[in-house]
């Protein structure tokens, strides 16, 4: 059973940045994505990455902002995001799978970390 492990959550000031972790081993065969879930809300697809890398997307609100690659050497998938805002606020998820093109359907997805907190406050 795959294990994921995310880490890199915190709190951080609207405009501040995080970089998030998303380690297992055996990532380099699976696509790997990130949601999120804010309290009271939906799970929402936040970016993805396919295993050869060739195949990236993101969610609209966090484009432009927010960049998800591949670390090799340290077998993790990382997902840099800056200029955090307020409706940042989630708990965020990596997922993996073994298709070859990432989707932002979450009933796609067989594998779950438990998560890391991020909390965007003044």
């Amino acid at each position: 059973q795959l294990q994921l492990v995310e880490s890199g959550g915190g709190s951080v000031r609207p405009g501040g940045s995080l970089r998030l972790s998303c380690a297992a081993s055996g990532l380099d065969y699976l696509s790997i994505v990130w949601f999120r879930q804010a309290p009271g809300r939906e799970r929402q697809f936040v970016a993805g990455i396919s295993r050869t890398a060739r195949t990236i997307i993101y969610d609209d609100s966090v484009r432009g902002r927010s960049t998800i690659s591949r670390d090799v050497a340290k077998n993790t998938v990382d997902l840099q995001m800056n200029s955090l805002a307020l409706e940042d606020t989630a708990v965020y998820y990596c997922a993996a799978a073994g298709i070859t093109v990432p989707t932002s359907k979450d009933n796609e997805w067989d594998y779950w970390g438990q998560g890391t907190q991020v909390t965007v406050s003044s």
